[in-house]
């Protein structure tokens, strides 16, 4: 039988709710990061002197969607990259969901998701029903025979979704007139205010070294206030700065990552990277009255998940032959395209993010003045859970 396919989109901010997994050490929120981290590390080493954006928590939110449509070995690869428990994690990533929306953060954290069905496309009760519980996730029936049109009618859910930061995530050519069966979305948007605001007319043209040596002016911000920050190092020994800012509710938080030295690249410090490093920073920041000069940034990527997911072991999805998705639907389909776009601007009031978003940030100079004056990583991270809402790599502001 042929098999249909089935296009797997991290919409948006790809970003739903994680799934969990073991009952004691990293949380739910953590482990789904901890793989979309893994992506994050994968795509800037293919990509070490460009911008790169993306949400840890989409990744790992499209793969917990379509885990419980999984069998055998290819939920096994999804479980096994995810960390989580054979029986599945959906009482965890209801109650994550929940926390990661809920207005005790005062930050607007906005996380939608939707399958897209072919007309008469016959999916299991369990599968859907599953998907609603646990994602809130929306179900509509399209004409994929109409490739234009049902990209135009996920494209304005999508654009609704990111109040307009990602107006379009597929293009008709993705969609298969005759096989496409389903489109599995996932968009997250946040948006933060700094808890100590900078303030505009401190905001000047400085001197920024791109990744590749060259300078440019850019927008930098600035404020003497206090921060907590940190020094910390990696195995091999190669020291970075932390330094956390706050958003005015005091859940979420944006985590500048810069290394110490002006001649460590930032590459060199990214595959270090992971919720548990993230934790132990906890231990090595101090609050402290620094002088914080950073650039103001607008950064959009595009990121294909099939290569990184495949290096991490996720490889039966994309298989014709291979992918089992029998608790999906009696019809065999297999993934044909996962992506990713997402979006961040960071001003002087604070964030606005949509899709997945990590940044990384590298720095120079120590307190009383830090100067992020070149390529950065910067996370965004939801505290009490420990899940990376974005993360990325800048290296041209």
């Amino acid at each position: 039988m042929e098999h249909m396919s089935l296009l797997c989109l991290c919409a948006l901010v790809a970003l739903c709710s994680h799934k969990g997994v073991l009952s004691q050490a990293p949380s739910y929120g953590e482990r789904g990061s901890d793989l979309g981290i893994q992506v994050f590390q994968q795509v800037v080493h293919a990509k070490p002197l460009e911008n790169v954006v993306l949400s840890p928590h989409g990744v790992a939110s499209i793969l917990g969607m379509l885990l419980s449509g999984a069998h055998g070995e290819t939920r096994k690869q999804i479980l096994n990259a995810l960390r989580y428990k054979k029986n599945g994690p959906y009482k965890m990533l209801k109650k994550l969901h929940k926390n990661l929306t809920g207005k005790a953060n005062q930050d607007i954290v906005l996380i939608a998701n939707a399958m897209f069905s072919q007309k008469g496309f016959p999916m299991q009760e369990a599968f859907v029903t599953s998907n609603k519980e646990n994602f809130q996730c929306q179900s509509r029936n399209l004409d994929f025979s109409n490739p234009d049109a049902a990209a135009d009618e996920v494209n304005e859910w999508v654009n609704n979704k990111t109040k307009g930061h990602i107006p379009s995530l597929i293009k008709a050519d993705m969609l298969n007139p005759a096989l496409t069966r389903l489109v599995v979305v996932n968009s997250i948007y946040f948006k933060g205010l700094w808890k100590s605001r900078f303030q505009p007319e401190n905001t000047k043209m400085r001197t920024f070294t791109r990744g590749d040596g060259t300078d440019t002016k850019v927008l930098m911000m600035s404020q003497l206030s206090i921060f907590n920050i940190g020094l910390a190092s990696t195995p091999q020994g190669l020291k970075y700065k932390v330094i956390e800012l706050p958003y005015h509710g005091n859940t979420i938080s944006m985590l500048i990552v810069l290394p110490s030295e002006e001649d460590t690249p930032l590459s060199r410090v990214i595959p270090h990277i992971s919720t548990a490093t993230v934790q132990s920073w906890t231990k090595l920041m101090h609050m402290r009255k620094v002088r914080l000069l950073i650039p103001k940034f607008m950064a959009d990527a595009e990121v294909d998940l099939k290569d990184p997911l495949s290096a991490l072991g996720i490889t039966n999805i994309f298989s014709e032959d291979k992918a089992d998705f029998r608790h999906l639907s009696s019809e065999p389909v297999y993934v044909s395209k996962a992506l990713q776009k997402a979006k961040i601007i960071v001003n002087e009031d604070g964030t606005k993010a949509a899709a997945a978003t990590t940044a990384i940030l590298l720095a120079r100079s120590s307190p009383p003045w830090v100067t992020v004056d070149r390529p950065f990583m910067f996370l965004i991270r939801h505290n009490p859970t420990g899940t990376i809402l974005f993360m990325g790599q800048i290296n041209e502001p």
